[in-house]
């Protein structure tokens, strides 16, 4: 599996796995070029045998968009967004980053993630009316679950308010569970 975030990287992959040169393939893109997104996906996933990663390399390529990576820093991360929420996300990485200080602030996904001896441990993301935090494991939130009353808790994500005062205990047993797990 590509580890760059260069659409272009797949291509080898491609090729191998579906046994056609590029070049085959850009001319399906050309005969379905006018169709939607979801279309074109479903299109090479169908017909083609496609894996949804291979597809969507191949679809935002074809498309003009090169690279998957929007983001590089926390800063650009957050320049969309409000005061409030900017704030609030700095917080929360701050708080984390004061609990484990051989943590490393790292932008994956197009997120601000938290990595910690090579593993990532935490991440936020801002929506509209919430951030989401994760502990990037479903099993690191349910060991955490007693000091989640009164959240909203998802699969491997927790909702909180965009105006949030990190609450430093949850953010430790979240990690600390994460840390467990690796370990294990």
């Amino acid at each position: 599996m590509p580890t760059s975030s260069d659409r272009a990287s797949h291509f080898p992959s491609i090729e191998k796995r579906y046994g056609e040169p590029m070049s085959h393939w850009f001319a399906v893109m050309d005969q379905i070029g006018d169709r939607k997104y979801p279309e074109q996906i479903a299109y090479l996933r169908e017909n083609f045998g496609f894996s949804q990663a291979h597809a969507n390399a191949l679809v935002m390529y074809s498309r003009g968009s090169l690279s998957a990576k929007r983001v590089s820093t926390l800063d650009q991360y957050l320049a969309p967004f409000d005061a409030t929420k900017k704030a609030t996300v700095r917080a929360i990485l701050k708080t984390v980053q004061s609990l484990y200080r051989r943590s490393e602030l790292v932008i994956a996904w197009n997120k601000p993630m938290v990595k910690i001896d090579d593993a990532y441990v935490f991440g936020v993301s801002v929506h509209t009316a919430h951030i989401l935090i994760a502990p990037t494991s479903a099993d690191a939130i349910a060991a955490a679950a007693s000091k989640l009353k009164g959240y909203e808790v998802n699969k491997k994500t927790i909702k909180v308010p965009v105006d949030w005062k990190p609450d430093r205990a949850l953010l430790k047993a979240l990690i600390d569970a994460r840390l467990s797990e690796i370990e294990d």
